[in-house]
């Protein structure tokens, strides 16, 4: 969670492009996000030069190559005493060293960085914005989300949208538990920041060292392995410049809304995105209806409904291949409640297709923008049933306070749900007393196909126990005597 210190630091920044002419908060959001784009790629390369000479060898740049782009490190630019020529070399030419960092016309960075405009108007606004920029702590992805996040609640939009920043420790558990393959399509039909795509690629990263020594993965892994949609451009320019200093700038992200119908000139198209995609790992909106109209008619085949979230559920599943596997996160009404659509959209999933997981997430985790419910839906697409039994867990809490400070605390059922998971086998054993345990799918069904953990659980009775009468009746003459004794005692006192 962003600190109070941090929170009044983006305030100021804030204050200083609005004094400055540039109010409009989608503005604000993306001027704000080039620089910190700027700090971070410098950041980079001075890791990388640190390392370099830790290890005893020669370091050649990557990102500032040339003499010249040395002089448009974060660390130069604050270093230059006269802030007018800092002024006309940022709105120049780092600018457009910035908008063609990426030299592939076509990737996504250069789609959407190519219309970027530098409105910044004076040398000194621009000396109080990377003043104020430079005061912040960017270390790692968990502090950049959480400023992403606040800078989004500035703009109003997370709340109108149903948009909320996942914790990044519930994405890196969600990705665990995806567990990516080298061979893996992986898509976010919501993509927001790209945080989805960015652990996965981690996760990659990390689990196959080997495998980035292979030319053809390479290539599959900066071009053909992730892809993230979204309909808000400004997120979609943040995702691609995070994709970008993952060294994924050559990623398919693109606009588009997932549910709606695209077209191609007067032909419409709907299906792009049809089984197209190994794994799904998504958090879309909770909230938002559209008119069917609107509505890839394909989806519709699925859930006749008009809410998102249903909606994007029948989007993942139509959108994987067969085998497909789908890691992503509901509102807890998706779990429970009977109308037709929400019923339909649980008996495809577990019917046609195999759920694997269900897991209950506490209503705290998305304090303090939404205090909603939600849960983990993981399944794969058989096409064809396969659901034998459904395991369930319940998360208690996730490493952070409940309220909407999100502070640190030690409870954290996350180490246990992936030891779990990991161990079914052992789960085989475990009674309805239990965070965890398996519901066959015939149990389910007779529950109207509730994936509600209450539905399933039992509560261990354990019966009250009483004084004997006896006991009550020297309790009440202990008392007794001794109000007479206190009594006695205030009577002499008077």
């Amino acid at each position: 969670m962003i600190t109070i210190e941090q929170r009044s630091k983006v305030d100021k920044i804030w204050l200083d492009f609005h004094s400055n002419g540039i109010a409009i908060p989608s503005d604000v959001m993306e001027q704000f996000n080039y620089l910190v784009f700027l700090r971070q790629l410098d950041d980079m390369e001075t890791k990388r030069e640190k390392r370099a000479r830790l290890a005893g060898e020669t370091y050649v740049p990557r990102i500032f190559i040339t003499e010249e782009e040395q002089t448009y490190r974060w660390h130069n630019l604050l270093a230059m005493s006269n802030t007018e020529e800092r002024f006309k070399l940022v709105q120049g030419e780092v600018m457009t060293w910035l908008i063609g960092l990426n030299d592939d016309g076509e990737s996504a960075y250069a789609r959407y960085m190519n219309d970027a405009v530098f409105k910044i108007p004076t040398a000194l606004a621009l000396e109080k914005i990377m003043q104020g920029i430079n005061g912040l702590e960017l270390n790692d992805e968990d502090s950049k989300g959480d400023l992403y996040e606040y800078m989004l609640s500035k703009m109003g939009t997370s709340k109108v949208n149903g948009q909320f920043r996942t914790p990044r420790q519930i994405i890196r558990m969600m990705v665990a538990m995806a567990s990516p393959q080298t061979s893996d399509i992986i898509v976010d039909g919501a993509m927001g920041s790209a945080g989805f795509l960015v652990a996965a690629a981690d996760f990659v990263h990390a689990h196959y060292k080997d495998a980035f020594t292979d030319e053809k993965f390479l290539h599959h892994f900066r071009h053909n392995m992730f892809h993230g949609f979204d309909n808000d451009t400004t997120m979609l320019r943040i995702g691609a410049m995070n994709m970008m200093l993952h060294g994924l700038g050559s990623a398919d992200i693109a606009y588009k809304n997932s549910l709606a119908v695209s077209k191609e000139g007067d032909k419409e198209n709907t299906d792009e995105d049809k089984e197209k995609y190994t794994l799904v790992l998504a958090n879309p909106p909770f909230k938002g209806t559209l008119d069917n109209a609107q509505v890839n008619p394909e989806l519709l085949k699925i859930t006749k409904s008009k809410h998102t979230e249903l909606l994007f559920l029948a989007w993942f599943l139509r959108c994987l291949a067969i085998g497909g596997r789908a890691v992503v996160i509901v509102p807890g009404g998706v779990t429970f409640r009977s109308e037709k659509d929400y019923l339909q959209i649980r008996k495809a999933i577990i019917d046609e297709n195999r759920l694997d997981a269900v897991i209950t997430m506490p209503s705290g985790v998305f304090q303090p923008y939404s205090g909603v419910s939600t849960a983990i839906l993981l399944f794969t697409k058989t096409g064809h049933g396969g659901t034998d039994k459904v395991w369930f867990y319940n998360m208690e809490a996730d490493g952070q306070s409940l309220d909407k400070k999100r502070a640190d605390v030690e409870e954290n059922d996350i180490p246990d749900i992936l030891q779990r998971w990991q161990n079914l086998n052992g789960e085989e054993e475990r009674t309805r007393y239990d965070k965890s345990f398996f519901v066959p799918v015939e149990e389910i069904r007779k529950k109207k196909y509730s994936l509600s953990f209450n539905n399933y659980m039992e509560i261990l009775y354990t019966p009250p126990t009483y004084k004997s009468t006896a006991e009550y009746f020297a309790d009440g003459d202990r008392l007794a005597k001794e109000l007479q004794e206190g009594l006695q005692k205030f009577k002499e006192m008077l």
